[in-house]
């Protein structure tokens, strides 16, 4: 494989307006003259339009907006970038070379496994979102801001970026876990809790979402809802759990409910949060490491570092192929490394630190959320210690056909036990479904027994 001459990137650290005292913080509205550069300097969502200095990272130009000719769903989506080759390939050998543009999760995993490795292919900025995702991005940017002590949303009426231009960690966490997603989807996926020998028992699960626009009626202060119900292997199918996720979680705690098969019961599940063990996942995720992080944001500190360019793993139509079987992709210590695509991308870095006072198994998390989608794309997380334990790579891709960008697949590598965790993977089951007209009483928890059965 052909290197790349090595090159020297700085961090490029964006500090802005002593970050550290006031994350955390309510934080004033966009400003018109802010609003005004979403237009100019910055993409809509606030990603800057301009290339970076040796152009690895291109201008943004709009995303990929329109399926290819020839897609359809059902056989998985096209690749776009098929022809291209790695423009070269980091290993444990040469990572040395590479660590500005690396975390200490990545450069841990390629020290630690000699066949793990990055193949870096050419960037592309394709993650794209509907016209009016933008038009709100500007619209409610103007009047949204953090509820008390950052623990939700205020004055924000539909799902978009709250805080296109951040000036706090929690305001990127926010973007994060408000941004669009569709409006209605059905997933029907796998999840691999591998053990350091490399055998696995896939659990699948079907999980239903929607967005309370998306709904011809829905409850006040909602962010999303959500049902999950697990499908395989027999002694865990038909577990399920109900979420309803406010947007202001000082002014409603999340609601969530938990159906068991075996008892016919749907009881509360306040337990349903935070470092709770996720279902069917082996006790190696917990329940806000969902799509990098999900749910309230207050049992930590939320630090804006600022952005650096990095290689993250993106544009992973290869990955996402419907011909590949999981054998070929789930191997012992990491996944298949020739899959994965890694491309240079600028991101913002936000370190969130347990509050004193507050106890979660993350000691300290370090997340890395890309500039054009807002989507988290790589998370390094340290136990009590101080020690890297758990390190956490989204696969990202932009569903074309949807104009949103999400993650194909999420991988967490647990280093202390040598186990590894993928999740959300498609290829062997049915394609996702999209635009579906539910009800509020789909999501109600009484018909959870019902959809269970």
């Amino acid at each position: 494989m052909k290197s790349e001459s090595p090159r020297k990137h700085s961090l490029a650290l964006a500090t802005l307006l002593c970050l550290s005292a006031i994350a955390g913080n309510a934080m004033a509205e966009m400003t018109t003259e802010e609003a005004g550069r979403l237009s100019t300097t910055l993409t809509p969502l606030g990603a800057e339009r301009a290339a970076n200095k040796d152009a690895s990272i291109p201008a943004w130009d709009g995303g990929i907006t329109a399926p290819p000719a020839g897609f359809n769903r059902s056989k998985g989506y096209l690749n776009p970038f098929a022809s291209e080759k790695p423009l070269y390939t980091i290993t444990g050998a040469n990572a040395e070379q590479y660590k500005d543009r690396l975390a200490a999760g990545q450069i841990e995993m390629l020290k630690r496994f000699p066949t793990f490795k990055m193949n870096v292919y050419p960037s592309h900025r394709s993650a794209a979102y509907p016209k009016s995702i933008y038009e709100l991005a500007k619209t409610e940017g103007m009047k949204t801001k953090l509820a008390e002590g950052g623990n939700g949303v205020l004055n924000m009426d539909k799902g978009t970026v709250p805080f296109p231009i951040p000036k706090s960690g929690i305001e990127v966490q926010w973007n994060h876990q408000a941004r669009y997603y569709g409006g209605t989807w059905t997933r029907y996926n796998a999840e691999f809790p591998v053990q350091s020998n490399g055998s696995f028992t896939p659990v699948t699960r079907d999980e239903t979402f929607a967005a309370p626009w998306a709904m011809e009626k829905s409850d006040p202060n909602r962010l999303y809802y959500y049902l999950s119900r697990l499908t395989g292997p027999s002694n865990v199918a038909g577990d399920g759990i109900l979420v309803h996720e406010p947007v202001d979680q000082v002014k409603e705690p999340r609601l969530a409910w938990v159906y068991n098969p075996g008892t016919r019961r749907v009881l509360r599940a306040p337990q349903v949060a935070y470092d709770a063990p996720g279902n069917g996942a082996d006790g190696l995720r917990t329940i806000d490491d969902y799509l990098g992080f999900s749910g309230a944001p207050d049992r930590f500190d939320w630090k804006l570092v600022g952005k650096k360019e990095m290689l993250i793993s993106y544009n992973n139509f290869a990955l996402s192929d419907k011909s590949l079987k999981y054998s070929s992709i789930i191997q012992p210590n990491h996944m298949n490394p020739d899959l994965v695509r890694y491309e240079p991308h600028r991101v913002w870095v936000v370190e969130a630190t347990v509050k004193a006072g507050q106890r979660h198994i993350y000691a300290k998390r370090t997340f890395y959320v890309d500039e054009d989608s807002w989507s988290i794309a790589h998370v390094d997380q340290y136990d009590g210690r101080g020690e890297l334990w758990r390190v956490r790579d989204v696969h990202l891709m932009p569903f074309y056909d949807q104009s949103m960008t999400w993650g194909i697949a999420e991988v967490l590598y647990d280093l202390q036990a040598r186990r590894y965790l993928a999740s959300g993977m498609m290829n062997e089951e049915k394609p996702m479904k999209f635009g579906e007209k539910l009800s509020l009483n789909f999501f109600a928890p009484e018909s959870m027994r019902r959809q269970g059965n």
